[in-house]
């Protein structure tokens, strides 16, 4: 099967095509012939090195979301058949690997049904920033969160955050671009402000007492603690823990605790069936120009997800 992926980590021009042996689905796995999988920034990490390896054998496959079809079921399977479209969750670290492949072994519980009237490549986009947003907002759900600010609010995991906080009759103070305040809007911020190193003081103006909640997707870090209330959250998305100051909890999303948990996928499959996730897809390039794909991410500004078809 064709798979993309590095030798060595470095730059997007790591990214090659290789073929390795198409594996099969053991017990309890589903084997999924990939059409469509979107591009992240952990894939990028992965490939520059930020994310070891193990020593595991190369090619590295990044990826962490697939959708296709199901081709071969394994024992012990009894909720897919041969022909089901589903998406899938994919863990790079894990004997699994990444999701740029043209055929993925998953198990059958990381795997859940393409959302009724969404195509593959919308699909693909789903998994990892859907898990990351919904175990985001259950954290903050937990600790009593009535009001929350979100820096990157334009991004897809941003974007979701703030779906998923107002489908919890949150309070949500959002921070955009010029450019992106009628994005943001529209995916139900109750208050826009400006997107920047002063993030804070701008949410402070609205809010003089501190939300309750920040989840800092910019990864502004100090500059975003400073919205927080004095005994309030800060979660990161990327794991940062700043100086203990002003009785503030330290959180951090960990999307990996979410692979092979059952029932976790076809929670984000409802809420975009419900209306209240919004997939968004910023271009389709073949596999073969996941370079591209990847010097388009890190570029920035994106307002979706790149997605590799196979």
């Amino acid at each position: 099967m064709k798979v993309v992926g590095i030798t060595r980590p470095g730059g997007p021009e790591e990214l090659g095509v290789h073929e390795l042996p198409t594996p099969d689905a053991g017990p309890g796995e589903v084997r999924i012939r990939v059409r469509a999988a979107s591009v992240n920034p952990v894939d990028t990490l992965l490939r520059a090195g930020a994310i070891p390896t193990d020593g595991a054998t190369a090619p590295h496959v990044p990826g962490m979301d697939a959708a296709g079809v199901v081709d071969q079921v394994g024992e012990h399977v009894g909720q897919w058949v041969i022909g089901d479209r589903v998406m899938a969750f994919a863990h790079p670290l894990t004997s699994h690997g990444g999701s740029y492949v043209e055929s993925l072994v998953a198990p059958a519980d990381a795997v859940a049904a393409v959302p009724r009237g969404l195509d593959l490549h919308a699909a693909a986009t789903l998994p990892m920033n859907g898990l990351t947003a919904l175990q985001i907002v259950e954290k903050l759900e937990r600790r009593g969160v009535r009001s929350l600010a979100i820096t990157g609010a334009a991004g897809q995991l941003g974007g979701y955050v703030i779906q998923l906080a107002k489908d919890r009759r949150m309070w949500v103070v959002a921070d955009a671009s010029p450019h992106d305040v009628d994005l943001v809007r529209g995916l139900g911020a109750d208050l826009v402000v400006g997107r920047g190193d002063d993030v804070a003081d701008a949410v402070r103006q609205a809010v003089p007492a501190g939300v309750d909640a920040v989840v800092d997707a910019a990864l502004l870090h100090e500059l975003a603690l400073g919205a927080v209330r004095d005994g309030g959250v800060y979660l990161a998305v990327r794991r940062w823990r700043g100086l203990p100051t002003r009785g503030i909890t330290f959180d951090a999303s960990a999307v990996r605790e979410e692979y092979h948990v059952p029932g976790r996928l076809d929670r984000v499959r409802d809420a975009v069936e419900r209306g209240v996730l919004t997939p968004r897809v910023a271009g389709v390039l073949p596999s073969d120009e996941a370079a591209e794909a990847h010097r388009r991410l890190e570029t920035g500004g994106l307002r979706g997800r790149y997605v590799l078809t196979f």
